[in-house]
C-alpha cells in the first residue's frame, strides 16, 4: 500500500481558500444536479450525547473521486471548551480502491459549508445587498461569514447569538478578516434587531426552534439556512418558508429526508413539496433561474453532501501535492 497523505487543518486553509472552495461547491452541485454522483442520504448514529454521522460519496466529474466522511456533532462538547463538531475526511483512489489520504474533516466542513453559502448568496442576493446578518457564533460561523462577504460587498453584519458573551468574542477573532472586506460587524441585542433591514440572513445554529421571526424579515431578502438537519429540528419559522418567492436546495433528495426546515411546515399542510423551486446545482447548469426581481424573498436550505466533501478534498490534495504540503504516513 502505497504512504497515505496527512492534511491537517493548517495545511488545508492554505491549498483551499475560500475561491478555491467556491470553484469545488459549484462542480460538485453541477455534478449532482446532473446525475454525475452517488450520494446515499447520510447514516447517523444517535447516541446520548450526540450523534455520529457517515457521509460516503463518489463523484465521476473529470476525474472519478470517491470519499467517506465521519463526522461527530456533539453540543455539549462548548461547555467543555471544545468544538461541538469534530470530523475526518477519507479520500479513496477510484484506480486502486486504497485509501490515499486522511484529511482534517471539520476544516474541510467549515470551508466547504461556508462556500456553500457563498454559491446560496451568490446565485440567488440582491447584487445590491449591503446589510447582511449572522445568526450563530460557533465553529461553522467564522467560514459562513467569509463565505457571505465572499459572494456581497456587505458593508454590515450584525451577529446574533442567544449566548451573549459568545457574540462579542466572534466579533473581536473575525474582525480582521471582515474589516479586510470593508465589512464592520456590529452585535444584535435580539433576532428582530438582527434581521431588520438585512439583505443576506445566514443562520449556523445548533438549535432545534426557529431562531428569527419570519414577519421581520424585509421584503428582498436572501436566507441561507445552513444549521439544521435532522427531520425535527428547524432554524426557519413556517411565515419565512410561505413568504418565500423562491426556495432553492443543495441536495433535494436529501433535505427531503432530513430537513426539518422544509419538512415541519410540509407536515403542517402550510408549504408543499411543490413549493420547492430546484436545486442549486440546476441554477449552475442553466435549467432554473434564480432571483428575478429585487422584491423577492429567497432561501437556500443546505443540508451539505457528500460530493462536495469529496469534490473539495480531491481538490486540495491536489494542490498539497503541488505544493509539496502534508505528511505521509506508513501504515
Amino acid at each position: 500500500m502505497d504512504p497515505l497523505r496527512l492534511i491537517r487543518g493548517g495545511v488545508l486553509k492554505r491549498v483551499l481558500p475560500m475561491s478555491e472552495a467556491v470553484k469545488g461547491v459549484k462542480r460538485a452541485l453541477s455534478a449532482w444536479s446532473s446525475g454525475s454522483c452517488q450520494v446515499p442520504v447520510r447514516e447517523r448514529l444517535s447516541l446520548k450525547l450526540g450523534d455520529v454521522l457517515f457521509m460516503p460519496a463518489s463523484v465521476d466529474h473529470v476525474v472519478e473521486t470517491a470519499g467517506v466522511k465521519v463526522i461527530s456533532v456533539f453540543p455539549g462538547n462548548l461547555a467543555q471548551g471544545k468544538p461541538s463538531i469534530t470530523s475526518l475526511m477519507v479520500l479513496i483512489s477510484s484506480e486502486t480502491g486504497e485509501v490515499e489520504a486522511l484529511l482534517d474533516g471539520t476544516e474541510l466542513t467549515r470551508i466547504r459549508t461556508g462556500a456553500v453559502t457563498a454559491c446560496g448568496t451568490e446565485l440567488l442576493a440582491r447584487e445590491d445587498a449591503r446589510i447582511g446578518a449572522l445568526f450563530g457564533t460557533g465553529g461553522q460561523a467564522m467560514t459562513q461569514l467569509e463565505g457571505m462577504l465572499h459572494a456581497r460587498s456587505l458593508e454590515e453584519v450584525k451577529v446574533y447569538d442567544q449566548f451573549r458573551e459568545r457574540i462579542m468574542a466572534f466579533i473581536e477573532a473575525a474582525r480582521p478578516m471582515a474589516e479586510a472586506r470593508g465589512c464592520r460587524l456590529v452585535p444584535a441585542e435580539d433576532p428582530e434587531e438582527a434581521v431588520a433591514n438585512a439583505m443576506v440572513v445566514t443562520t449556523v445554529t445548533t438549535s432545534s426552534t426557529p431562531v428569527f421571526p419570519g414577519a421581520m424579515l424585509p421584503m428582498g431578502a436572501h436566507v441561507n439556512a445552513i444549521g439544521a438537519y435532522t427531520p425535527s429540528a428547524r432554524e426557519l419559522d413556517t411565515e419565512t418558508l410561505t413568504r418565500a418567492d423562491l426556495v432553492f436546495v443543495d441536495n433535494l433528495k436529501a433535505v427531503m429526508e432530513e430537513a426539518g426546515d422544509l419538512l415541519i411546515p410540509i407536515s403542517e399542510g402550510a408549504f408543499g413539496p411543490e413549493r420547492i423551486t430546484g436545486e442549486l446545482g440546476e441554477i449552475l447548469l442553466g435549467l432554473k433561474q434564480g432571483r428575478s426581481s429585487s422584491a423577492q424573498i429567497t432561501v437556500m436550505k443546505s443540508v451539505g453532501f457528500g460530493a462536495l466533501d469529496v469534490v473539495c478534498a480531491r481538490r486540495a490534495l491536489d494542490l498539497a501535492l503541488k505544493m509539496g504540503l502534508g505528511e505521509e504516513l506508513e501504515i
